[in-house]
């Protein structure tokens, strides 16, 4: 793909690639048959591999020059005989795993420095312990009894504030701030994450907003994953916590005392105000909001754009302003559009029938 930001492994095995995706192959490759990178269908080249989805894309095939494609068994017959098909579940999930093969440093939030492993400029106290491997970016600051596991990478002017922990293999990218935090394994926060700060948290009386002290902690488990500048407030007195596997957008605003579950995603501009309560793989669409304690089932799938209210049932999908769910959503739009588009003032155009 001659990406200049990311190094490209050298040529892989086919055998490799079917080992890596479980896929099968209806015609015998030589042993020395290699791939030089991915690419996608309508640019691929003869040593590269791509990837079909489904029959809306078959007509992509007669105009790609590609030498491998994933796809699925009920596609195979269809993949023309100069290019092989490896056949896979899930061609995409199989496309993943090869790009992933290909750029293993594309996951991480910043790309390795591994010819300086601890920067001459970062600023390192005395007590902090670094295992084995640890790679400190230049500029980083890292302050008192904070520790950092082994293979993990903190990019350039992060900032690490006393006593946070971070477990191996993680991905901090720059300009990061970490504060009253616990991190997991194979964590990743991407630029301009912060991390720990305290809530918002004030009782106002006739005079002023007197602010609540916040003395709880952020604790994100293994696994997850956090976009760019997005803010994670620490507890007021129990902690905020994010569970193994979640994926958190860019831009998103989490309040103190928020308990998300496992493997949940959240799209951009999220915000969950404090002490709100996200079950196991619940799915937030872009700029929902969710009101303060409240829980959000297990399973659960909000559309974006929506206010959260109220408790929302494990399993349930809900849209709308304040969300609620979604067949009874669907319906009052066509309602409203029926009335303003329909039968009511105005005509299917939008223009006014007066």
């Amino acid at each position: 793909m001659g990406n200049s930001f990311f190094a490209c492994s050298d040529n892989l095995p086919v055998a490799k690639i079917i080992e890596i995706t479980n896929a099968q192959v209806e015609q015998e490759l030589s042993p020395d048959l290699y791939v030089s990178d991915v690419a996608p269908i309508e640019r691929a080249n003869r040593s590269e591999i791509t990837f079909i989805r489904s029959r809306k894309s078959l007509n992509l095939l007669d105009k790609t020059s590609a030498g491998f494609v994933f796809c699925t068994k009920a596609l195979a017959s269809k993949i023309p005989e100069h290019i092989i098909a490896l056949i896979v579940v899930n061609p995409q999930l199989a496309f993943t795993q090869t790009i992933a093969l290909f750029y293993p440093d594309a996951s991480t939030a910043i790309i390795q420095n591994v010819e300086n492993k601890i920067s001459a400029n970062a600023i390192i106290h005395e007590t902090a312990r670094l295992e084995t491997g640890a790679h400190i970016g230049a500029g980083v600051i890292i302050g008192a009894d904070v520790s950092i596991g082994e293979g993990s990478v903190i990019g350039a002017n992060t900032v690490i504030e006393q006593g946070c922990k971070i477990g191996r293999l993680c991905s901090i990218g720059p300009n990061v701030t970490l504060q009253n935090s616990l991190i997991g394994n194979r964590v990743t926060l991407h630029a301009g994450a912060c991390i720990g700060q305290d809530g918002f948290g004030y009782i106002t009386t006739k005079t002023a907003h007197l602010k609540i002290p916040q003395i709880g902690r952020v604790i994100i488990q293994d696994d997850v994953e956090i976009g760019a500048n997005t803010t994670i407030d620490r507890g007021a007195l129990d902690d905020t916590v994010i569970g193994e596997g979640t994926k958190i957008d860019n831009l998103v605003q989490i309040g103190h005392n928020v308990t998300i579950g496992r493997n949940c995603m959240i799209v951009s501009q999220v915000g969950i105000a404090g002490s709100a309560t996200l079950g196991d793989f619940v799915a937030l669409g872009g700029n929902v909001g969710v009101n303060g304690h409240i829980t959000i089932g297990d399973g659960a799938q909000i559309a974006a754009k929506s206010a959260v209210p109220a408790d929302v049932p494990a399993g349930a999908i809900w849209g709308g302003i304040p969300a609620r769910p979604m067949k009874a959503f669907l319906r009052d739009v066509a309602e409203i559009n029926a009335r303003a588009f329909g039968r009511g003032k105005y005509n299917k155009d939008g223009d006014s029938n007066e």
